[in-house]
């Protein structure tokens, strides 16, 4: 776990949840960790799922498509899902806008929906969205947008190869983009007008809290009594956001798990040996 919204600092003992939130995962592209989120779904069990847009990454596709069996399984998992009792929403982002034409359209437990209010275990309503619709480059500057998407893709290529390197010596996996994005001023000032811009919304909707993908940095925060969730994305960080059976919101990092029970490994492993 890297976050929750209370003080309770505790790890969570249990992989069964009422509701959990998934977003950028970007099937159709080369950068899409699809055997993660697949050995992630293995595990963690929800009553309802919610995949917050560019679950498909339709614009990439159009000129460099990657769509591979691993992909299909994961679409295979969400609709198998669905069919074994799971409600999946889908609110489709800017990467697979074309499912917005298919508003309110359902199939059995899997729906389709522009956004969504959330009521969660303690009352408190939950605006979902992708973001996009608060992103101005998006909006206003369509060839930076394309222009940024590139750069970023570079960015996710070079963190393969220097990852590849850091398992070789027994290293965790680290994030080169995600780094940049903390350190760099135009990133931080960028990411900050975001979210308010999402908080606005919140409070013109009059709900109690948000939560959003679109610019892949996973946080959950409180400002001005609005809860701020991003549930991270399946390129980089591999981050979900989750909520109890008693409401409770946290975020959960599946690199951080699988490099705790490696450490956890070859720490018995160690200890075996010295025995």
């Amino acid at each position: 776990a890297i976050g929750n919204d209370s003080t309770d600092e505790d790890e969570l003992v249990t992989q069964s949840y009422r509701s959990l939130w998934l977003s950028d995962i970007h099937l159709g592209t080369r950068a899409s960790r699809a055997t993660e989120l697949l050995d992630f779904l293995s595990e963690v069990k929800a009553d309802r799922i919610y995949l917050v847009g560019d679950i498909v990454d339709l614009q990439r596709m159009k000129s460099k498509p990657r769509f591979c069996d691993l992909h299909m399984q994961v679409v295979s998992e969400f609709v198998r899902l669905a069919r074994t009792g799971t409600e999946v929403l889908y609110i489709p982002g800017n990467h697979d806008e074309v499912f917005r034409d298919y508003d309110g359209v359902r199939f059995g437990n899997l729906s389709i929906h522009l956004d969504y209010i959330h009521t969660t275990a303690d009352g408190r309503r939950l605006l979902l969205l992708h973001g996009d619709e608060f992103d101005s480059v998006v909006k206003c500057s369509p060839w930076l947008a394309r222009l940024g998407s590139l750069a970023y893709g570079w960015l996710i290529r070079a963190n393969r190869y220097l990852n590849s390197v850091r398992r070789h010596f027994g290293f965790p996996y680290w994030s080169l983009a995600n780094y940049l994005k903390h350190r760099v001023k135009n990133a931080v000032n960028y990411i900050s007008s975001f979210e308010n811009a999402v908080l606005r919304e919140a409070r013109e909707r009059r709900v109690q809290g948000v939560v959003c993908g679109h610019i892949h940095r996973a946080e959950i925060h409180r400002m001005d009594g609005i809860t701020y969730c991003n549930d991270g994305d399946w390129v980089e960080s591999c981050t979900a956001l989750v909520e109890s059976a008693e409401g409770k919101l946290e975020l959960l990092s599946w690199t951080e798990t699988v490099a705790a029970r490696e450490a956890a490994s070859n720490s018995d492993e160690i200890e075996a040996q010295a025995a």
